[in-house]
């Protein structure tokens, strides 16, 4: 069912955070609550930042941006296309966020899943077959700037329960869906 269903204005939800934080497990849940596409942002990152990733280092802005820039046209279209999507990006920074609104087109609402560090190292650990090694969380959690009250974002406690978590973060979209201005 999705949330304030009269409003068809596109818009995006974008599950954020660190790595860990349970992002895509939240998508898949939100998107198929809502019966709507879910782009999984780690797929729009080029070889040379998922290469540099698995060596351990972290991604620079300049790394960033192309990936932003992918990510933002692909969501853009599927919500022009369907009215809604679902995506994940750690979006950490409030520049980052920006770029990949401008490059989306449409609103985006973010659900920023905030963790534990120890609880989301141990995530990344017992996590088979990523290429984000747990020694990036600590410069993950040093860059993460926290969505601004004039940011349409939430902020929910990742060591929910998935089903409440979900609940919660559709709870409020509706609300903010609600808000935008119609089609």
């Amino acid at each position: 069912m999705r949330p304030d269903s009269t409003n068809t204005a596109p818009c995006a939800i974008v599950a954020m955070g660190v790595s860990g934080s349970g992002k895509s497990t939240l998508a898949a849940c939100l998107a198929e609550r809502l019966a709507c596409p879910f782009l999984e942002g780690d797929a729009f990152h080029g070889e040379a930042n998922v290469a540099k990733m698995r060596a351990g280092h972290p991604l620079t802005d300049d790394d960033r941006w192309p990936w932003l820039d992918r990510l933002g046209a692909a969501i853009g279209a599927g919500a022009r296309d369907g009215g809604i999507v679902v995506a994940t990006c750690s979006a950490l920074k409030r520049s980052y966020r920006q770029r990949l609104e401008s490059a989306a087109g449409v609103p985006l609402l973010f659900v920023l899943l905030d963790g534990d560090a120890g609880a989301l190292a141990g995530r990344i650990e017992h996590r088979p077959g990523h290429y984000m090694p747990a020694s990036l969380l600590d410069s993950q959690i040093a860059t993460l700037e926290r969505p601004a009250p004039d940011e349409r974002a939430v902020t929910l406690d990742a060591g929910r329960p998935q089903d409440a978590l979900c609940s919660a973060a559709l709870d409020w979209i509706g609300g903010m869906r609600a808000a935008l201005p119609p089609r």
